[in-house]
């Protein structure tokens, strides 16, 4: 039977009705976490629950001299109370400030070890595109790639400050709380373990002896033939188990007698819901090095503004600008120079030699100053100089907002309660060569709050001059960050990295 106009209209606007009202109710836990700013220079700002179904809010934003201006506008969110929201926020953030301090004890192992070495890197055309996207869904503020492995697949934290690669393994003696299948080495007919008079062990010896190892030797009484490794961390993470070899597959690139960890014991709350990491660090055992003539030494990845499970960045191993969808050429700065003994740990160190807000250079003595560029670290953490000089300037161009209390390691934060607009400064950081790399607008803030009352500067600071500054991922969101080991050297560019 056919309808009526009037009846047409009126059937339209009941299901507009419904569709709004079915929105308006289906939105779970907010994560308040979530600043996510998206394509183009118009940047979208959107928060998602971590858990239940997604709700997006738009906001619209424009630029003006050194700052974004940002609309705000608030909404009502359901259900979980604003006091535990702000409590996983703040377990999220201390997970963070753990790692930092994990990393400065693991660089003064590697400052006691005095012998280096190079080595020739073959040229290479071969490339592999992973796609990553935001382990929000897993519990963890770190990205993840999920590659394929003996048959199977692993969803993996991408972590270029890892030695090596690692997977919780089956049968577990004691795994965290893995989303999805262990690994078994069972049901891989090109699995085999590690032996403990093989090169691979050789070089994992040499890595515990200096870097985050600690525990069982490799080649123990209870397990003469298998080369077993255990790695801790000063924030309580470890992964114990033994070396291994298995192929490898990265998006149709296929890496047979890839070595790697298969945990049976591993715990912490970094590891979040994932089957592990990916060790993208400058050490013998990480998939950088093993991969060197196949990839030339050469990876880059663009992260995903969005935490939304289904935007996508890009790893890309291989030295292909092809690939690549920077809006910017690459700026490159050197890596620490080879005689410095810190380059034999698993860090991408550079020089960082200046910070701009808002267009204002800040004055600082710690400039010069060597700094870790890190995927697996979210919060950018500055030695207490550089610290302090920032956020007198953004103290100083932000001072027409109140302020409000500090939340977790983030202690500049604003009341932006009631507000219709704000003006963002835009932050950029200035490395050795003249290397400047602006931070996306939603790299500098951290929104507490669903309500805009707590809005903090996500920046913090470590706790004395002597450790190193880490750039986190959090500001290295909408860039290509190319880390090219051939040729010592680390560069940017100015990338959209929603690849949905």
């Amino acid at each position: 039977m056919a309808w009526g106009a009037c009846t047409a209209v009126a059937a339209a606007l009941l299901l507009l009705l419904l569709l709004a009202a079915a929105a308006a109710g289906g939105n779970g836990g907010v994560h308040c976490l979530d600043l996510d700013l998206e394509e183009g220079r118009r940047h979208h700002l959107s928060r998602r629950a971590l858990q239940g179904r997604q709700r997006r809010h738009h906001l619209r934003s424009r630029a003006v001299g050194g700052a974004t201006v940002l609309e705000l506008r608030h909404h009502s969110f359901s259900p979980a109370p604003a006091n535990s929201r702000e409590e996983e926020a703040d377990a999220l953030l201390s997970t963070d400030a753990a790692r930092v301090s994990s990393l400065q004890g693991r660089i003064e192992h590697y400052r006691l070890t005095t012998t280096s070495s190079s080595a020739e890197v073959a040229v290479t055309a071969s490339k592999a595109q992973v796609p990553v996207s935001s382990g929000a869904r897993l519990r963890t503020l770190n990205y993840v790639a999920t590659v394929g492995l003996g048959g199977g697949e692993a969803t993996v934290i991408v972590d270029t400050a890892s030695e090596l690669t690692w997977v919780q393994c089956a049968p577990c003696e004691s795994c965290h709380d893995q989303q999805g299948p262990l690994f078994d080495p069972s049901s891989s007919p090109s699995y085999a373990a590690v032996p403990c008079d093989s090169p691979s062990c050789d070089a994992l010896q040499q890595q515990l002896a200096t870097g985050a190892g600690a525990g069982a030797p490799p080649c123990d009484a209870g397990r003469p033939a298998a080369c077993s490794y255990a790695l801790s961390y000063r924030d309580g993470s470890y992964s114990r188990g033994v070396l291994a070899h298995d192929r490898l597959s990265l998006a149709g690139e296929v890496i047979d007698g890839f070595v790697f960890g298969c945990g049976t014991s591993n715990q912490g709350p970094p590891f979040g819901g994932t089957s592990g990491l990916m060790g993208l660090g400058r050490s013998q055992l990480s998939l950088v090095s093993q991969t060197v003539d196949q990839f030339g030494g050469v990876f880059s990845y663009c992260l995903p503004l969005s935490r939304e499970s289904d935007a996508s960045g890009s790893l890309v191993l291989g030295d292909d600008p092809s690939a690549y969808r920077n809006s910017t050429p690459v700026v490159y700065t050197s890596m620490v120079s080879n005689s410095d003994p810190l380059l034999q740990g698993p860090f991408y160190l550079v020089n960082l030699t200046g910070i701009t807000v808002g267009g204002q250079e800040v004055e600082s003595t710690g400039f010069s100053a060597r700094a870790i560029v890190d995927s697996g670290t979210v919060i950018t953490s500055l030695v207490p100089s550089v610290y302090n000089a920032v956020r007198a300037e953004f103290m100083s161009q932000l001072a027409e907002y109140p302020q409000a209390p500090g939340f977790s390691i983030l202690d500049t934060c604003f009341n932006m309660t009631g507000l219709k607009e704000v003006q963002v400064p835009s932050l950029t950081l200035v490395f050795d060569g003249g290397a400047e790399v602006e931070v996306d607008s939603g790299g500098v803030l951290y929104f507490v709050s669903s309500d805009s009352s707590q809005v903090c500067l996500a920046v913090a600071s470590l706790k004395s001059e002597d450790e190193t500054s880490i750039i986190g991922n959090y500001q290295q969101k909408n860039l290509r960050v190319v880390f090219d080991t051939s040729a010592s050297q680390v560069g940017f560019a100015q990338e959209t990295c929603g690849y949905i």
